[in-house]
């Protein structure tokens, strides 16, 4: 008898996005803790032993789903610091890139799912949070060489990045994850961004 064929890179690509969009679904529509590797197995129309093979646990599925929004929110950002142009339409391009992804439904709703099962495992919610930190380290990273460059005045270029994106999220995240409120519309994104990067240069700018 013959061995059955390997699957063709497309075949197995597609059946990659299929789980993908699958537990995005699972996970929005009945949360963390309910949400199995069978029920997303089902949803995908793949067997579960397809699933482990893409992905290792739930909790490694989760994180690649966030990690997939975060990159698309991303796209065509060139977050390495420029010494040859000007600060704020730096500081713009990379809060905007912020605001992009804080606008995807999918995002928010997924950061409520991640938050709600935090509440029952401190532990997990410490994984989560250090997985997305690693992703908001761009910010840092630019700042720190922007600092090292004299464009910037800190010398704690972390506790500068997590002020400027508490100015962000404290209008296009929390009030959307914990009461509910609608999404910024572009103008309000445009007024939040601007105003948030004015107000860090007007105290991290050299005088």
């Amino acid at each position: 008898m013959s061995a059955k064929p390997a699957p063709t890179p497309r075949l197995t690509e597609r059946k990659h996005a299929a789980i993908l969009a699958a537990a995005i679904a699972e996970f929005r529509e009945s949360g963390y803790e309910a949400t199995s590797m069978d029920r997303i197995a089902a949803s995908a129309g793949v067997s579960k032993r397809t699933v482990y093979n893409h992905f290792a646990s739930k909790e490694e599925l989760f994180a690649r789903i966030l990690e997939q929004l975060w990159a698309r929110g991303s796209e065509g950002v060139d977050l390495a610091y420029r010494s040859d142009r000007p600060l704020r339409s730096q500081l713009l391009e990379l809060v905007n890139q912020k605001l992009r992804l804080l606008d995807d439904p999918n995002f928010t709703d997924l950061a409520r799912v991640a938050i709600a099962a935090g509440v029952h495992s401190p532990e997990r919610a410490r994984e989560m949070l250090a997985r997305l930190g690693d992703r908001e380290e761009g910010l840092t990273t630019w700042i720190r060489a922007a600092a090292a460059d004299g464009a910037l005045r800190t010398d704690d270029p972390l506790f500068a990045s997590m002020q400027l994106q508490g100015l962000v999220k404290g209008f296009a995240f929390w009030p959307q994850i914990s009461m509910g409120q609608p999404p910024l519309s572009p103008g309000q994104q445009k007024q939040v961004g601007e105003a948030a990067v004015d107000m860090f240069l007007a105290f991290y700018a050299p005088r």
